[in-house]
Parts: C-alpha cells; structure tokens; sequence
C-alpha cells in the first residue's frame, strides 16, 4: 500500500497554538521537526523522559536523529503503568529536571503513553512556574486522546488524576510506527478511544469504523492514519472552543469515562483492566443505560455495542468477574471529579449515534440498579 504524507492539525489556543502532526518516521525526524526547541541544548544534553519500554523500543531512533543535528539526549526512565504517576514520581522527575538546570525556556521530551505525557506535562506544569514540553506518544490511546489537549496530572489515594494542572504542549509528534511494537491489547485499548469520537459527535467517523476497523487495528497504514486524524481533528476542536472544560463542549470527551472510572477503581488500576477497555465498556453502558431512559433504541445501543465487542474490547460488565453490586460502583462514582457541590453527578449519555449531551438529571439510585441489572 502506497504510504501517505503527514498530516499536521493545528489546535488553535490563541499564543498557545501548537501542531499536531501525524505520520510515519516522524522520530526519525525529531530534530528536524522540533528544531525551535531544541535551540537552548546547544552546549547541553536534551533532556528526554521516556517510558522504559518505549525507549528501549525507539531510543535509538531519535539518538541519531539528534547526532546528525549535534545534540545529544540524556534520558529518564519512567517504569511502565500507573504507579508511576505519583507524588513520589514527581518529586523525582522534578528534581531530576532541576539537577539539569532546566529553564523555563526550555523543552522537555515525554516518550511514551499517556502515564509519561501527563506526568511530564504536570511536571513542566510546575517546575520553575511553567517550562515547555513536546510530547512523542508512543501507544494509539495516548496518540488520539491524552498528548493532545493539555490535561496533566498524577493519581493519588483519593482517586485518578486528582491532582494537575492544564498545560498545553509545545508540539506533538504523533509517530504510527511507534504502534508497531505495541502489543495488540493496547492497540485495541485505544482504539476505543477512536471509536469514542465517532459515538459523540461524528455519525460518519462512526460508520467508517464500522467498516474499516479491522483494518485500523491491523495497522494498515491509510486506514490507522485517518482515524488517527480524524480523531485529532475532533479534539482539537472541542479543545479550541472549550480548553478547560468551563462550557460542557470539552465534557463530551468524558463519553464513557464515569461508568469506565468506577469500574477501573473496582479492578484497582491494574492491568486486570485497561484505562481504553475500561471507557470501552463504559460507552457501551452509556449506551444501554440511554436506551433504558428511552432516549436512544435498543437497536442503537445494540450496535454500539457490536462495534465495540467485536474489535475484542468488553462489552458486557459481566466479563469482568467483578463480584460487587451496583451501589459499589455507584460509590466509586462519587468521588469523580465532575461531581457537583450540589451531590449531582452529570452523565454523558447518548440522544443517538454521533450524538451526546450531558445528562443533570440522572439518580445514582436509577444508576446501581441498571449496574445491577448488568451484573446479574
């Protein structure tokens, strides 16, 4: 198959604007590309923090792309999965920052998935009041959804993501060859974030996916490129009209995230259940649980459903061997950080495929016992 250009999609923030550019042999480029932010490493090492899997996997890459240019790299090695967005990680990444005299003029690197880029980001975030950083995601999940859009943050006893901060990269270097090596469980993990974007507001994108998703998982390269795009494209600009979430457009992009956070904290975090497969299962909840208020038929939720299942991501909460209830998970839900002061939490449901809104109206109770349902 003949291979395709870059494409580059600007997410448009005023002075903070920066480019997106997807294609093939992007970090075989890096110095070409980030060349504007590499020029205050003239007679120091470019600092570069990088999931220990992913630099093993494509540290050489950007090594000599630095070299011919005349820089060097000087690496920090973040252990894979979600421990490592903790204080402790960010009290080391920080000092580590500081002990190079990184300047708020600087650039930092984040090579990796979605635990590196928010923790880099939250670390540039508030090292000396704010430095810059160019994110080089390695995994699909953190290509179209957490490297884009400037949500940073750790985890801590109270919950995921709890503390952080906005700050936007500098750049974003999204490299499909980087998915290459990415075990296909987290290829399908992220794809449910691509099928995310379809479900919220894009009819079309979600029937394409119906068709070519096969072919995005397979890493067939015109296929994986446009739903990379495309899936860019659309949070690109919810991020431009809505870049902290104050006018509910950006709260769209949380589509299948509180059914998907309270059954992540019911498995702890773990690997028993992925952040991808987690939201996966949870839109197709978001789904059902439309179709029981009567605001999507069954028939749609039906197909959200195969859409999903059939790539292998969960669609049923009972393949999970959970063995809480309902009022459990409704629990879990109540430390989410959209709830309200008033004690209501707004869901993101479904009026049809391509279309959600936020839902204010909805009763936990109504809730456990749809999980209930579910779980039985």
């Amino acid at each position: 198959m003949a291979m395709t250009l870059a494409e580059t999609i600007r997410v448009e923030l005023g002075g903070r604007s920066y480019d997106v550019i997807v294609g093939a042999g992007l970090l075989d480029q890096i110095a070409d590309l980030a060349g504007p932010f590499l020029k205050s490493y003239a007679t120091r090492p470019v600092p570069i923090v990088a999931d220990v899997n992913a630099r093993d996997h494509h540290g050489p890459r950007i090594e000599a792309s630095l070299a011919k240019a005349g820089f060097e790299a000087v690496w920090y090695d973040v252990p894979s999965g979600e421990a490592s967005k903790s204080w402790s990680g960010l009290e080391k990444l920080t000092d580590w920052l500081l002990s190079l005299g990184v300047t708020r003029s600087d650039h930092v690197f984040a090579l990796g998935g979605g635990v590196v880029g928010d923790l880099v980001g939250f670390a540039c975030a508030i090292l000396k009041r704010g430095c810059g950083f160019v994110q080089l995601p390695t995994t699909l999940l953190s290509q179209v959804d957490s490297s884009v859009g400037g949500k940073t943050a750790i985890n801590t006893a109270a919950g995921k993501n709890m503390i952080g901060a906005f700050h936007q990269p500098s750049l974003v270097l999204a490299d499909m060859d980087t998915l290459t090596t990415l075990p296909d469980r987290e290829m399908r993990a992220g794809y449910a974030e691509v099928i995310k974007y379809g479900l919220l507001g894009d009819r079309e994108f979600f029937d394409w996916l119906e068709a070519n998703g096969a072919q995005v998982l397979t890493r067939a390269h015109k296929p994986l490129q446009h739903a990379i795009a495309t899936s860019i494209r659309a949070k690109a600009r919810i991020v431009s009209e809505d870049e902290r979430e104050t006018s509910g457009a950006r709260a769209l992009l949380n589509l299948g995230h509180t059914f998907g956070h309270a059954l992540e904290a019911e498995t702890g975090f773990s690997d028993r259940l992925l952040h991808g497969e987690a939201v996966a299962l949870g839109m197709v909840l978001a789904a059902r649980f439309s179709a029981r208020r009567g605001e999507i038929s069954r028939d749609d939720a039906a197909r959200a459903a195969q859409a999903i299942g059939t790539t292998g991501l969960p669609s049923q909460i009972n393949q999970l061997g959970l063995t809480c209830d309902g009022a459990r998970l409704v629990d879990h839900m109540r430390h989410d950080k959209k709830m309200e002061g008033t004690g209501t939490l707004p869901f993101l449901l479904l009026k049809g495929l391509g279309e959600a809104y936020m839902a204010r109206d909805v009763a936990l109770d109504d809730v456990a016992e749809f999980l209930d349902e579910e779980l039985a």
